[in-house]
């Protein structure tokens, strides 16, 4: 992957693309629904990983790839989708790729065999991975202006409600049709998408290597993705398999590590014709990087854990998780168009620091939580996430659009195919490394609060003996003897103090969400001021 070997000169006056569909409405709608569709399926695959195991008869470790495989794949084809784009045009690939995803999906729940069904879902990931980096270069590319700030709301919309509904959709679909369908969804709405993705983007002709100019190279991208998505599984299974205690994990460090390497070198001796990386250098490009990492850590809280405690903690079935997520995903729609109203008069700077004073706040009311709460007391913190959420989201995209409207971007397709490919290997691998961070983050902690407990409870002390005393009462009656009794009443003491380490480690995880978000406000505050701003975007 490398820089060409000069670049034009950056312009912040922003120019029509040369080539505008007549119906960019429609071709908006499907790439923004290819996104969802591509979100859907892997929150899918997560939520209902349990019921997955249990009908197809997979051991804990064996499903434990079935996300993985997925993940990985997106991982893969996402830096790759930058090439493919720029080779065969965005209409080529999304209608090629949406046609195999399709027809996948459909095959995933006849698969005989593990080995078969993990194969069928790296090729799903492959497929559908195309449809995000493909989805921000066409709004980039081929919107109107005029249409700017509806296609960010859509896009902010999509992503953070899909992401939330996902469990209530999982639930509904074990509960009133078949497992089945959390592969059949995606094959019922992806045709859709291809329709309008075939009528909403124009057919663009292959393009014709100039004379001189080097040639494109598919070398680079195969080995920067191949080496990311080794790194991602590493960190999607490093938990599980104990990370560097494994040789599997340290297998997949040391290639993936290596490979990214390699590429850094070739970039460096070779020039490729359709990336620019040159052109993310500039100060807003990297720190919005960092904020959509913090992001990507941020949305864990209400997608990891809330679930998490509600499931562990209080026995809820993903039927009963579904409604409490619903209050993030559904204030969506309102909060995103005003959002989106509002980016018209408002730096979009302060927005998203709006947006994330109200994600820290929810943290620090969840931050109160105790083994008592039910799903109901989470209501009204959900609430302040949502709107959070939706005003740092849609802050954030509009960030984004205008760091590439002021640095004349829009002139050179090249840089804004490196754009969306930084931004699609940012959100994922950065997502991940979130994720896998919280996750460990989440298992220290809860062992700190366990023995922390467990060295108050001691046999033989007055308040040690008098709890066990009253559990032994309590269970005597479904007791064969006093013996019995008073080792069910251990057990039963045992599990008491594992849940409140638990949940104190949940309290934990909101705090450390809080503080992300601090150091993401300073993060903001780092940023420059742009020139040209939405109302001028707009006129325009």
């Amino acid at each position: 992957m490398s820089a060409p070997p000069s670049n034009p000169p950056a312009s912040a006056t922003p120019s029509a693309p040369s080539l505008i569909t007549t119906h960019p409405l429609l071709g908006v709608f499907g790439v923004l629904l290819g996104a969802s569709v591509a979100t859907c399926t892997g929150r899918l695959i997560s939520v209902g990983l349990p019921d997955l195991r249990g009908y197809l008869h997979l051991g804990f470790d064996e499903a434990s790839w079935l996300g993985t495989a997925f993940n990985a794949s997106l991982m893969f084809i996402g830096p790759f989708s930058v090439y493919l784009g720029g080779l065969l045009g965005a209409r080529r690939v999304l209608l090629a790729c949406a046609s195999a995803f399709t027809i996948i999906c459909l095959l995933l729940p006849f698969a005989p065999n593990l080995p078969v069904l993990l194969i069928l879902l790296v090729l799903a990931g492959l497929t559908a991975g195309t449809f995000y980096p493909l989805t921000l270069s066409f709004i980039l590319r081929n919107l109107p202006m005029r249409y700017v700030l509806l296609g960010i709301a859509m896009y902010a919309m999509d992503i953070v409600f899909t992401t939330n509904v996902a469990t209530s959709l999982e639930a509904w679909y074990i509960d009133h049709l078949s497992w089945r369908w959390i592969f059949w969804n995606s094959a019922v709405l992806t045709p859709v998408m291809m329709l309008l993705v075939h009528f909403g983007i124009p057919w663009q002709p292959l393009p014709v290597p100039k004379e001189g100019q080097p040639k494109p190279s598919w070398r680079g991208f195969l080995h920067f993705s191949l080496g990311l998505a080794l790194l991602y599984a590493a960190l999607d299974q490093g938990q599980r398999l104990d990370w560097l205690h494994s040789g599997i994990i340290v297998g997949l460090i040391v290639s993936g590590s290596f490979l990214v390497l390699m590429t850094v070198i070739r970039r460096v001796r070779m020039p490729n014709p359709l990336i620019n990386l040159k052109f993310l250098l500039s100060r807003n490009t990297l720190l919005l990087g960092l904020v959509l990492i913090v992001f990507r850590f941020v949305m864990l809280a209400t997608v990891v854990v809330i679930p998490s405690y509600l499931g562990s903690v209080k026995g809820y079935l993903p039927l009963q998780i579904g409604p409490v997520l619903l209050w993030v995903g559904l204030p969506q729609c309102i909060c995103g168009l005003l959002a989106m109203y509002l980016l018209r008069y408002i730096d979009a700077r302060l927005i998203l620091t709006f947006g994330f004073t109200l994600v820290a706040i929810a943290c620090l009311l969840d931050a109160r939580l105790s083994s008592a709460w039910s799903g109901a007391n989470f209501g009204s913190s959900q609430a302040i996430m949502a709107v959070g959420l939706a005003f740092a989201f849609n802050g954030m995209v509009g960030a984004i659009i205008l760091e590439v409207v002021n640095s004349g971007a829009l002139k050179r397709p090249i840089d804004v195919l490196t754009f969306a490919g930084y931004f699609q290997t940012v959100r994922l691998f950065g997502g991940e490394c979130g994720a896998a961070f919280m996750g460990h983050f989440l298992s220290t902690r809860e062992k700190f609060h366990s023995n922390i407990l467990g060295l108050g409870v001691h046999l033989g002390e007055p308040s040690t003996y008098q709890r066990l005393l009253g559990l032994s009462a309590g269970v005597k009656g479904q007791s064969s003897g006093l013996s019995e009794a008073t080792g069910r009443a251990g057990e039963i003491l045992g599990l008491q103090i594992r849940q409140q380490a638990f949940t104190l480690a949940i309290t934990d995880c909101f705090m450390l969400v809080a503080f992300s978000v601090v150091c993401c406000l300073i993060v903001i505050a780092c940023m420059a001021p742009v020139p040209t701003q939405y109302r001028q975007v707009v006129q325009a």
